[in-house]
C-alpha cells in the first residue's frame, strides 16, 4: 500500500482527515439550506415572487451540478493526481465558492448569476472530497469496506447537524447570514493542510484488482448492468438530498419550527444509524437493506407532505430518516462489490449520477411548489393554506421516487436468488 521510500501509513490519522473533510462538506450542505431563505429574500424575491421557489431550488441544485462534474471527470484520473493533492484542491475550491456566495451582491454581475457560480464552485470542491474519501477508505480498510464506509458516511450527517446548528445560532444572534461561511472556510484550510502532511496510499490500493484509468473505464462500460445501478443511484440520492435541501424553505412557516432543525434532527439520526451499517448488512444483505430503506423513505415523504405541527413533522422526518440513512454508503459498497475492476471509476459514476439527478429534481420540486402555491392563491386560500398546499405537493411528488425503488430492488433480490439457485444446481 505504500511506496518503498514512503513513510509508514497512519491509518487512523488518515481516516480522521477523511471524516473531517466529509464533515465540512456536510456542514456546507446544511449551511446552504439554512441560508436559503436569506438568499431568497435578499436576491431572488426582487426578481419576482411567482418563480422565486424555482430560482432558489436552481441555486441550491447548482452545487450538486458541480459535485457531479468533479466526480465524473476526476475519478478516472485520480491516480495521476493523488489523494493528497485532490483533497487540498477540494479545500481550495470550497473556500473560493464560499467567498463568491458571500460577495454575490458586489461582484459586478447579477447576484443570481453570482450565487449560481459560487454554488457550482462549492460543488466542485465537494465532489473532489467525495471522489477521494471513498476509494481512500477502501484502500485503508480492504477487509472492512462496508463497515468503514458506513462509519465514514456517518460524518456527512454529523456535518449537516453542525452546519444547521451554526446557521440557527447565527440567525439567533442577529448576525449577517454570511458569517456562516467563515468557520466552514477554516475547516477547509485544516483538512486541506492535514491531507498534504500525511503519507497516503496509492490510488491503486482502493481495489482488489488495481487497473489503469483506461481499463477502469472499459470495465465500467463492458458490463451493461452497471447502468441500472447508475439509474438507481440517481433515485436514491435524489430521495435523500432534494427533500433535505427543501425542508427549511417548505416547512418553516407552516409547522411552527424551522425546517433546518428538522434537517439537524434527521441528520443526527443518520449519524448514529450509519455506525450500524455493517451489522445490518450481515443480517439483511445489501439488497434487503435497500428494500427496507425505500419503504421507510416513501412513507416518510408522504407523511412530510401532510405534516402541520412540530410533532407530526418530527414523526414523519424520523421515518424518512430511517429510509435514507443507508442509501448512499450501501449503494457504493454494493456496486464496488459487483464491479470490482471498475476501481475508482465506479465511485465516480455513481456519485455523479446521484448528484446530477438531484440537480434536476430540486428545481422541479421548486416548480411544483410554486404552481401549487399559485393554484391555492387563485382559489382564495390564506397564506398559511397556500404554503401548506405547496409543501404537500412538493414532498408527495418526491415520494414517488422511492416508491419506484421498492419494486426495482425487490426484482433485483429475486433475480439474485434465481442466479444463486442456478449456480448451486450446476455444481
Amino acid at each position: 500500500m505504500t511506496r518503498p521510500d514512503a513513510a509508514p501509513l497512519n491509518r487512523g490519522r488518515i481516516f480522521i482527515v477523511t471524516l473531517l473533510a466529509l464533515f465540512t462538506a456536510g456542514a456546507a450542505v446544511s449551511m446552504r439550506a439554512a441560508t436559503a431563505v436569506h438568499m431568497q429574500a435578499e436576491y431572488l424575491d426582487p426578481l419576482g415572487t411567482a418563480t422565486a421557489g424555482e430560482r432558489l431550488a436552481t441555486v441550491l441544485g447548482a452545487a450538486f451540478a458541480g459535485f457531479a462534474i468533479t466526480l465524473l471527470l476526476v475519478s478516472a484520473v485520480l491516480a495521476r493526481i493523488g489523494f493528497g493533492r485532490a483533497l487540498a484542491g477540494a479545500a481550495a475550491l470550497m473556500t473560493l465558492g464560499f467567498a463568491i456566495v458571500a460577495g454575490a451582491g458586489v461582484l459586478g454581475i447579477s447576484p443570481y448569476t453570482a450565487l449560481l457560480i459560487g454554488m457550482v464552485v462549492q460543488g466542485l470542491g465537494w465532489g473532489l472530497v467525495e471522489t477521494v474519501i471513498n476509494p481512500l477508505t477502501s484502500a485503508l480498510y480492504p477487509d472492512d469496506r462496508v463497515g468503514r464506509l458506513g462509519i465514514l458516511h456517518a460524518w456527512y450527517p454529523a456535518g449537516l447537524v453542525g452546519g444547521a446548528l451554526l446557521g440557527l445560532a447565527i440567525d439567533h444572534a442577529g448576525l449577517p447570514w454570511r458569517w456562516n461561511l467563515a468557520p466552514l472556510a477554516l475547516l477547509c484550510v485544516v483538512f486541506g493542510a492535514l491531507a498534504l502532511r500525511e503519507t497516503l496510499p496509492p490510488v491503486s490500493a482502493s481495489t482488489n484488482a488495481p487497473v489503469s484509468p483506461g481499463e477502469m473505464i472499459r470495465a465500467s462500460l463492458e458490463k451493461p448492468t452497471i447502468f441500472l445501478w447508475v439509474v438507481l443511484m440517481m433515485f436514491t440520492a435524489a430521495t435523500e438530498f432534494a427533500p433535505g435541501q427543501w425542508l427549511d424553505v417548505a416547512l418553516s412557516q407552516i409547522v411552527g419550527m424551522r425546517g433546518v432543525l428538522v434537517l439537524a434532527y434527521v441528520s443526527g439520526l443518520m449519524f448514529v444509524m450509519r455506525h450500524f451499517a455493517g451489522p445490518l448488512v450481515k443480517r439483511l444483505g445489501n439488497i434487503g437493506l435497500l428494500i427496507s430503506s425505500s419503504v421507510f423513505a416513501t412513507l416518510g415523504l408522504f407523511a412530510l407532505g401532510g405534516a402541520d405541527s412540530p410533532v407530526s413533522v418530527l414523526l414523519a422526518a424520523t421515518v424518512w430518516g430511517f429510509g435514507v440513512a443507508y442509501f448512499w454508503p450501501t449503494m457504493l459498497a454494493t456496486v464496488a462489490e459487483r464491479y470490482p475492476r471498475s476501481g475508482t471509476m465506479v465511485f465516480g459514476l455513481m456519485g455523479s449520477a446521484g448528484a446530477a439527478c438531484t440537480y434536476v429534481v430540486l428545481p422541479y420540486l421548486g416548480n411544483v411548489y410554486d404552481r401549487a402555491r399559485l393554484a391555492a392563491q387563485a382559489q382564495g386560500h390564506s397564506t398559511h393554506d397556500m404554503l401548506t398546499a405547496a409543501a404537500a405537493a412538493s414532498f408527495r411528488t418526491a415520494a414517488l421516487i422511492p416508491l419506484c425503488l421498492i419494486a426495482i430492488f425487490i426484482a433485483i433480490a429475486l433475480a439474485d436468488r434465481r442466479r444463486k439457485r442456478r449456480a448451486a444446481l450446476t455444481k
